[in-house]
């Protein structure tokens, strides 16, 4: 077997155990489906993956590493602070949409505390992206000076929120609204708290 031989085929299973993951969940998948969806046999997946298990936990990994390259791309082609923050939120909220099921899968089946040290570190390398984009926008004075961590914890935690309820709630949130919330605020300019 050749190297792209060997990279398609790792890529045809990874999109099929996608797919029977979010139709059928965890506990009701068998890898023979994945093989059948896949076009390949039950052995085969088995060159590539040791168990259902290993193989769910990369799909998991692929999804971190896939988001976390895209925004980081995101942030490092924006031409400003707000356009990165603004360019960050939409992609988030973007993902989150275009892979409901399967964030629906990974939290019916297994909850929160499913792979949490993966979570944490993806998470806090998240944040710290956030951190290092509102120091830039107080460096360049389109931000407000604030402490930048908490900002990072409250940006993100709500993120996060609103992610879990579109998924678990099935609401729709425009990356818009979002933006504006974060940048504007509820209140109005002449008012204080």
């Amino acid at each position: 077997m050749n190297k792209r031989s060997g990279i398609e085929s790792r890529r045809k299973i990874m999109k099929a155990a996608k797919d029977v993951f979010s139709r059928h969940g965890y506990g009701e998948t068998n890898i023979r489906e994945i093989s059948k969806k896949a076009g390949m046999s039950v052995g085969g997946i088995y060159l590539y993956f040791k168990s259902k298990e290993e193989l769910y936990k990369n799909l998991i990994n692929e999804g971190r590493r896939e988001i976390a390259a895209m925004t980081e791309t995101t942030i490092e082609q924006s031409r400003s602070a707000t356009e990165a923050l603004s360019n960050f939120l939409k992609l988030h909220l973007d993902y989150a949409v275009k892979h409901r099921e399967f964030i629906l899968l990974h939290i019916r089946e297994h909850g929160f505390a499913f792979g949490l040290a993966g979570k944490r570190q993806f998470f806090q390398k998240q944040r710290r992206l956030i951190e290092s984009v509102i120091e830039e926008g107080i460096r360049s004075s389109e931000f407000r000076k604030c402490n930048v961590r908490e900002t990072a914890n409250i940006i993100h935690g709500a993120l996060r929120g609103v992610i879990l309820s579109m998924a678990l709630d099935d609401i729709a949130v425009r990356p818009e609204a979002l933006n504006e919330l974060v940048f504007q605020g509820l209140l109005r300019p002449d008012k204080k708290i």
